[in-house]
């Protein structure tokens, strides 16, 4: 039987734990490495740090956090932002992580996923993807777009298109940020996360949105997802991990244990 998993995303600028509404006003609330203790104390399965800012401001990877976090968590870690080659990727696993996430900058030259994955193996690459709804078109049949360069750039591209094209490129598994959903704590884009996990074969990661239980408890089922990304309704002290894990063992889901 599936056993679904629950992570917790730890967004960083300038070495700070940050949070954002829809990509916008992000403002900085805490220590990430305190967060991260805090997170794998309660019960996280696994833990996501992205450097928000890192691709727009043309920068390498915030190696020192990455250190810092490997030192303390207990749980197996991703690291995206700034990655944008096969020796950022060693030095991301050298420091800790053992997955490497990969966003804007595959999208600029795809071929760094393929790279990725014969360096360190599907399981440990990531596509994450931030997607904004729009209007369906030609260009864009699926009515998603990708964006970049932490939400600053809109693309043109098929975000579905782009998910199949990572999963034939080796991701091992994509992460589905719905910059529409993002922080609002409203529930996450059931419709996106469902027209992903339909569509490829590999894990989806279902991001953006999240505020109670019960929108995890959808993800995972109207949504299909094989694992929820959550922050705010964590970082603000709205939950626990082990009460959002306690609600949806109650209602029947396997958790990782």
């Amino acid at each position: 039987m599936q056993s679904f998993r629950l992570l917790s995303c730890l967004d960083i600028k300038n070495g700070n734990l940050a949070k954002s509404v829809k990509f916008i006003n992000t403002k900085e609330i805490g220590d990430p490495v305190a967060a991260a203790v805090k997170y794998c104390a309660e019960g996280i399965d696994e833990l996501a740090l992205y450097d928000i800012n890192a691709s727009y401001e043309k920068r390498g990877i915030m190696i020192d956090v990455v250190r810092k976090v490997a030192e303390v968590t207990t749980v197996p870690f991703s690291v995206g932002g700034g990655v944008a080659s096969v020796a950022d990727g060693k030095l991301i696993g050298d420091a800790g992580a053992y997955k490497i996430n990969v966003n804007s900058a595959a999208v600029k030259r795809p071929e760094l996923i393929n790279e990725l994955a014969a360096g360190f193996g599907s399981a440990r690459t990531v596509l994450s993807m931030d997607v904004l709804e729009t209007k369906k078109s030609p260009e864009i049949p699926s009515g998603f777009e990708i964006v970049i360069d932490g939400g600053r750039t809109r693309t043109g591209i098929d975000a579905l298109v782009w998910a199949k094209d990572g999963e034939s490129r080796g991701a091992g598994e994509i992460v589905i940020n719905s910059i529409d959903a993002d922080g609002t704590k409203q529930g996450f884009h059931i419709g996106l996360t469902r027209t992903f996990s339909e569509a490829v074969k590999i894990p989806t990661v279902a991001s953006g949105g999240g505020g109670t239980p019960e929108h995890v408890y959808d993800a995972f089922t109207d949504g299909g997802a094989d694992a929820v990304l959550i922050s705010s309704m964590l970082h603000y002290g709205d939950y626990s991990i082990g009460e959002v894990k306690a609600y949806l063992i109650k209602r029947g889901l396997p958790m990782k244990s």
